[in-house]
């Protein structure tokens, strides 16, 4: 029973000196791009990760589909489960679509110092997303109902541009990424890339932007 203990911790050690800093990765992507594969992925190969779905929070509140009925309220809560997940020294991966960079901005700035913060886009070919979607749902509306909400990711927010049109290509950038969170030197460290703007002002930028959008 001790040598098990003992080889339990020493796997928890290694996956933790892995990723030797805090991360706060925000995914973003159409529905059916693979972000949730991708997350569960990062929670199940390092044990000091914790995954975030902001869909799963919408559905146990509300039991809606989003847009639902306090988009800013679902996101408070994103935020204070981030900074209490981060201060107890767990990396965060939130699951969401986030299309726009207001939201993704929100996601991405934190309270909790020395935190390194990085935005992984799910590129996925418009063909392929169409199938998915189709094979999934019936049909591609998500597809066309996220065209008109999608931004491209502005300058100045640390982004990962990951492809996966198909596991042999999630697989590759899955070890690409891997590598970038193990790095001691990366150019997403907080030193690299300070907050332009205020958690208070982001926080009434997204509250204005959701008001609008509803």
């Amino acid at each position: 029973m001790n040598s098990t203990s003992s080889a339990q911790k020493g796997k928890l050690s290694d996956a933790f000196v892995s990723v030797r800093k805090l991360w706060n990765i925000v995914l973003c992507g159409y529905p059916r791009s693979g972000k949730t594969t991708l997350a569960r992925r990062l929670v199940a190969d390092h044990p000091y990760f914790a995954r975030i779905g902001v869909d799963e929070l919408r559905a146990m509140l509300f039991n809606e589909s989003p847009p639902c009925r306090d988009e800013f309220l679902v996101y408070s809560l994103i935020a204070e489960i981030r900074d209490i997940l981060l201060e107890k020294g767990y990396s965060v991966v939130i699951d969401s679509t986030a299309p726009d960079n207001v939201t993704r901005q929100f996601l991405l700035t934190t309270k909790v110092k020395n935190v390194s913060r990085l935005l992984v886009a799910l590129n996925v070919n418009r063909e392929v997303l169409t199938q998915r979607n189709v094979q999934t749902f019936g049909n591609a509306d998500a597809v066309f109902a996220w065209d008109k909400r999608w931004e491209r990711p502005k300058g100045g927010i640390p982004i990962f541009k990951f492809k996966s049109n198909t596991m042999e290509e999630f697989e590759a950038y899955y070890a690409r990424l891997k590598e970038l969170l193990a790095s001691e030197v990366h150019p997403f460290k907080p030193e690299f890339r300070p907050p332009l703007i205020t958690l208070k002002e982001i926080r009434e930028t997204l509250k204005k932007f959701l008001r609008k959008s509803a």
